[in-house]
């Protein structure tokens, strides 16, 4: 600011200033104005610029005028004084100048109701009641650079109580704390607060705990002093009231936190099975708000959770299955209460587990919840939480799902090892049933669960601040939802309104004058560019205007800033501010500005209009008859706006034409190469602008079924139809997607058919599989797609003569994985040996297997007795199960899996282990009706080890026939009599006799083969002649042998052998046999003997003299006993002495003596019995036993009781 002191030049100002065309009359204006220019003179301070503005002068140049102070004068109206001070004393002014620094156009609200500043210099005073307004009073509002004026309390715009802060709904406090309820609010006049408590008006003036904060309604509970926090726990609501309304708080619910002591109790020991279930109950005490709750061990150690041991979202520990381990600790349940941030303790579990040699492998059952179905409710707009702990050996798999669709997208969280499921935000869309699936290799179970989503009331549509001008009507929108439904209720300053206003309220249009003290300068929205709008000419169009204004201002249209306001004729001005022009003509062309007018000032924008030329075809295609093969020129020529840039297009039979290789779209039309009979139909050529469009059709007829000459008709000849091309990809979704393509020449038969084909690069890469067949009068079909596969497409055509070559591969289509839908079919069990099963099946192609990594779950078990479940997962289409039992029944099932789930739970099927050779008929009998017919009788086999097909029987005549009785199975055949007959070994420390007995023809040739525990085999050849026996020497003391014996041209059976066990050698680690009780026994008894006979004797001298033994015998001994000769008897062991009529081999062993005995010695009517590999096991009959045990009598030993007899 410069000042002026020289005296002259004030006065030619002054004088300048009187003589101007200004033409003030107004004394108190002339007044004013030499203090104007005494101020400019003397330079005094910019501050004083403050009380001009008190008087509300306008000065338009500088940005500053009349409308923006919010009132008018009649008596301080300038019509261009001020303007050519303004310019005169413009350094003067710095004061009020500026621009904004970042282009934004900072916001101001008065009134709730945001007020944009014009572009610009332009100012604004605005109340400092407005946002973030820290008292009373104006501020002056320009870009960049608000200042505040003064404090005028003339100009303070009245305004409502509106609530700024408050506590929250559901506020807990800490008891050890003062307390603490917010409220604030702001208004004109400064709003006055008042309580309630529990519905009741609240003294805060009659308690002296409880205060207000000065220019507040923040009430303040001091426990300094002492006093219960508990006695002020209910429900508070603030009031703020001036004289223009009365704004509410919401209702806060004040509670005091509690954290109560845990309840004493006695935790006895818990004694559980290992694999058993188990659940630790918490049971904390309640508290405000819930505590958290986690599992220690005394020594303050957290207990390791993982998908066997986990907590329960209420604080249960759970085991699935308790292990030996388990033991080793305590566990103790704390709960943390949060404002007190203390931590209680519940007494320790003690766990004692019974443990076993193993564990029993079981299927899955839920621990929480319990049952197979349950229901949960759920807030809108609140977290759903879902649970599934099960138990089960080993602990099971969580996996959950949603009936009837997917997991709620963006929103879901798997928890605890997956055994929660977390949903946030709930909507109604989220209710259904969801279900969990636990499952390990035994088995799987399922829970499902029912949720219902209920909803507080929330807002569809809120309230909104509404502003009206005198005389204006108005309507407030309340609408609300719910479940169940909520009543909506319309109140004023806090009190209920008596009317039937549902959603919807119109305020009285009488609006007292206090509440509009306010008045807002029409605003019309300008643009920094002016808009421009475009029209076809003769067209209908219409120019927009926004605008706001209080008082409601009144618009008017002008053409090129200057004329008559546009309303009439081939003008509509609307209430909108809307200007509708009916027909649109070149001479239109121009600039029209809006201008917005109320009676505190007004404001303009302008719009930009141009006139183009319609779009026009002038040579459209015409309807043509054209033969089969020949070229076609279908025209389009266009005229258009040269401003315009236009696109032509061509459509066939109203859809996008495809253009291809043999058609060519030119500058003025199209080209068509060969036609063929399917380019027959309905041509349109569309000429289009951003503006309008033009069309013209013509339809094309192809003559192609016939060659026709002035005389003759000739067929045309036929050929398989040419490939398909162009194969086209469109619609692309989860599931299905549109091929398109174009049809090749028929060779003049008609197309039938067409074959879709496709090819994977997965499981098949290069194999083409046909997808589906379609009729030849399309092109487009909508193909169905599996999840996970990456398509590729072909088309084949067929008419009558045959199918066309394949067209070109398509693009390729990949589909989002999913879990398999369907398990494999023809699952079977069968044996490829006696000790195994082989399971097979049918594998998922590619479109069935739905993800990567298909593999399957093979599970099987005993059926009887029904056994256990075991399961392999496995990716190829066959598993083989080992050391089975010969040919027994197994349940199969096979689950498809993959990465991203497992398949439906699977059917369930019957196979069987590998089959072996047949035991032999349990008998065969042969009976003579005549000398003409002989009749065989046998029965089944005591073990088929399979399926018996059937049995050969054969013959061989000799002088005594030989019958052979063959079985037939699968497994092979086995040859019954002749065979082994018994067969037994007696062992000794380190040798053993080997007898047995056969009806083989004379000379046959044995093998006696012996194993030893220790796998070491050994093998002796023997040529024997009727019964038979063999020693074994240098055996090994105490070792377990197996033992086989048959002839050396067949093969044993594996289990039919015998088994024995040598002695065990005397060694010098041997127990001594002193100790033992068996020896005690015996010299006890031996000890007895002695004593009878000492007795007997004493007897025999007591009754006379001496005399032989000899005497007294009826039988006579043998004179060369010299045993005998001396009273003497010798004991010997007949089972340790080789068997009678035998002799020693040179190897050592001791070779069977020939007998003559027939088959018939051995049994009566040809019966007899077979062991398992078909040799005979029945004894010698009672006749042979006869023979042998009189045969036998004199070789008997005499015993030591028949002698004490003999004596006696």
């Amino acid at each position: 600011m410069f000042a002026v002191s020289s005296p002259n030049l004030c006065f030619l100002l002054r004088s300048w200033i009187f003589s101007s065309t200004c033409g003030f009359s107004s004394p108190h204006l002339g007044f004013l104005l030499h203090i104007w220019i005494f101020i400019f003179t003397f330079g005094v301070s910019s501050q004083i610029w403050g009380v001009f503005f008190k008087f509300g002068f306008s000065l338009p140049t500088f940005g500053f005028s009349f409308p923006h102070l919010g009132f008018s004068s009649p008596h301080l109206e300038a019509k261009g004084f001020l303007c050519r001070v303004s310019k005169a004393f413009k350094n003067s002014l710095d004061l009020f100048s500026g621009r904004a620094g970042n282009g934004a156009a900072p916001e101001l609200t008065s009134l709730n109701v945001s007020i944009p500043l014009p572009p610009g210099g332009d100012r604004v005073l605005v109340p400092k009641t407005a946002r973030g307004a820290p008292s009373r009073g104006w501020w002056m509002a320009q870009r960049g650079l608000p200042r505040l004026l003064t404090d005028f309390p003339s100009l303070a715009v009245p305004q409502p109580p509106t609530i700024t802060k408050q506590s929250i709904k559901d506020y807990i406090v800490d008891p050890r704390d003062n307390i603490f309820i917010e409220c604030e609010a702001k208004g004109n006049p400064v709003p006055t607060f008042s309580w309630t408590r529990n519905g009741k008006f609240f003294n805060v003036a009659k308690d002296p705990k409880v205060s207000m904060r000065r220019r507040s309604g923040t009430l303040v509970i001091d426990f300094h002093s002492g006093g219960r926090p508990e006695d002020y726990e209910g429900e508070y609501q603030c009031f703020a009231r001036n004289d223009f309304g009365t704004a509410l708080s919401s209702k806060i619910h004040l509670q005091v936190s509690k954290s109560p002591l845990w309840p004493k109790e006695k935790v006895d020991v818990i004694e559980v099975d290992e694999g058993a279930p188990l659940s630790l109950q918490c049971n904390p005490p309640p508290g405000l708000p819930e505590p958290v709750i986690f599992w220690m061990s005394s020594s303050m150690e957290p207990i390791p959770q993982d998908k066997r041991v986990s907590q329960g979202h209420k604080g249960d520990l759970y085991f699935s299955n308790v292990l030996a381990q388990d033991a080793l600790t305590d566990y103790s349940c704390n709960a943390r209460f949060h404002f007190t941030h203390t931590i209680q303790q519940k007494n320790p579990y003690t766990l004692k587990v019974k443990t076993t040699r193993g564990i029993t492998e079981t299927t899955p059952s839920f621990m929480y919840p319990y049952g197979t179905s349950s229901s949960q409710m759920v807030l809108r707009g609140m977290d759903l939480l879902l649970e599934c702990i099960a138990s089960g050996v080993p602990a099971p798999d969580i996996m959950w799902y949603k009936k009837g669709g997917e997991l709620p997208p963006g929103k879901t969280k798997m928890e605890n090892f997956n055994k929660a499921l977390r949903i946030s935000n709930v909507s109604e869309e989220d209710s259904g049933e969801y279900s969990c699936l636990a499952s390990n290799k035994m088995g799987s179970i399922r829970h499902t669960i029912s949720v219902r989503v209920k909803a507080a009331p929330y807002w569809l549509d809120q309230p909104e601040n509404l502003i009206l001008a005198p005389g204006e009507d108005g309507r407030l929108v309340c609408r609300a939802n719910g479940n169940p439904k909520p009543t909506i209720q319309w109140l004023v300053n806090g009190e209920p309104i008596e009317c039937e206003c549902g959603r919807d309220w119109a305020p009285s249009s009488k609006i007292p004058p206090k509440s509009h003290q306010n008045p807002t300068l029409a605003r019309v929205y300008s643009f920094s560019k002016i808009p421009l709008i475009r029209v076809i000419e003769n067209n209908r169009t219409r120019l927009d205007c926004p605008f706001f204004g209080s008082p409601i201002p009144t618009l008017r249209w002008f053409k090129n800033g200057q004329g008559n306001t546009l309303d009439g004729g081939n003008y509509k001005a609307h209430e909108n501010g809307s200007l509708e022009m009916f027909m649109a003509r070149k001479e239109d062309q121009g600039i029209y500005t809006c201008v917005a007018t109320n009676i505190l000032g007004k404001a303009e924008a302008q719009v930009r209009l141009e006139v183009k030329d319609p779009t026009r075809i002038v040579r459209g295609p015409e309807d043509q008859v054209v033969k089969r093969g020949k070229i076609l020129q279908l025209p389009c020529r266009v005229k258009h706006d040269p401003t315009l840039r236009v696109l032509v297009t061509w459509l066939k039979d109203n859809a996008p034409l495809y253009l291809g290789t043999r058609m060519k779209k030119e500058e003025e039309g199209l080209t068509i190469f060969g036609v063929t009979e399917r380019d027959q139909g309905d041509y349109t050529c569309v000429a289009s602008t951003e503006l309008d469009k033009d069309a013209a059709k013509a339809y094309l007829t192809v003559l192609g079924k016939a060659l026709l000459t002035p005389h003759l008709i000739y067929p045309l000849p036929t050929e398989r139809p040419d490939q398909p091309r162009d194969l086209e990809l469109s619609d692309l979704a989860e599931r299905s997607v549109r091929l398109t393509w174009i049809p090749g020449d028929d060779k003049n038969s008609p197309i039938t058919d067409y074959v879709v084909q496709f090819e994977e690069d997965r499981m098949q890469p290069g194999v083409w599989h046909d997808h589906s067949r379609y009729p030849g009068s399309v092109n487009s079909a909508l193909l169905s797609l599996s999840p996970y596969v990456n398509y590729q497409f072909r088309v084949i055509a067929v008419n009558d003569v045959g199918s066309s070559v394949p067209s070109l591969p398509s693009e390729r289509y990949q589909t989002n994985g999913a879990r398999p839908e369907i398990n494999p079919t023809g699952v079977q069990g069968a044996g490829t040996q006696k000790n195994n099963m082989e399971i097979t099946w049918t594998p998922l192609n590619a479109t069935q297997a739905y993800g990567p990594n298909l593999r399957y779950i093979v599970r099987w078990r005993r059926r009887d007795p029904r056994g256990s479940w075991h399961n392999e997962t496995v990716r190829s289409a066959r598993h083989v199960v080992w050391n089975t039992p010969i040919y027994v029944p197994y349940e199969i099932k096979v689950q498809a899996e993959n990465d991203f789930g497992r398949a439906p739970e699977p059917d369930t099927y019957i196979g069987y282990s590998g089959e072996d050779l047949p035991s032999s008929p349990r008998y065969l009998r042969i009976r003579q009706p005549n000398l003409e017919i002989i009749n065989l009788e046998w029965d089944h086999p005591e073990h088929p080890n399979g399926i018996i097909t059937g049995y050969t029987l054969r013959y061989q005549p000799c002088t005594s026939p030989v019958f052979s009785l063959v079985l037939q199975r699968g497994g092979g055949c086995s040859v019954a009599p002749p065979e082994l007959s018994f067969w037994k070994a007696m062992a000794n420390s380190n040798w053993a006799n080997i007898t047995w007995s056969h009806n083989f023809s004379a000379g046959t040739e044995f093998v006696v083969k012996y194993i030893t525990s220790n796998k070491t085999e050994k093998s002796i050849p023997v040529k024997a002649q009727g019964p038979s026996s063999v020693q074994l020497a240098d055996l090994t003391p105490g070792m377990m042998y197996k033992l086989w014996v048959f002839p050396m041209w067949s093969h044993p059976s594996e289990h039919s052998y015998i088994t024995f066990t040598t002695s065990s050698a005397y060694t010098k680690n041997q127990v001594d046999i002193a100790t033992q009780g068996w020896f005690i026994g015996l010299m006890c008894a031996i000890a007895l003997l002695v004593l009878i006979l000492l007795i007997v004797c004493f007897i025999k001298r007591s009754r006379g003299g001496k005399y032989p033994v000899r005497d007294n015998k009826d039988e006579h001994l043998n004179p060369e006993d010299k045993n005998v000769e001396d009273g003497s008897f010798d004991y010997s062991d007949e089972d340790n002495k080789p068997l009678p009529n035998s002799q020693t081999s040179l190897d050592g062993t001791i070779k069977q003596q020939e007998s003559d005995d027939s088959l018939v010695d051995y049994g009566e009517g040809g019966e007899g019995q077979f062991n398992e590999d078909g040799s005979f096991i029945g004894q010698y009959t009672v006749k042979k036993d006869k023979e042998e045990t009189e045969g036998n009598e004199s070789s008997e030993a005499t015993s030591p009781v028949n002698a004490i007899y003999s004596l006696a």
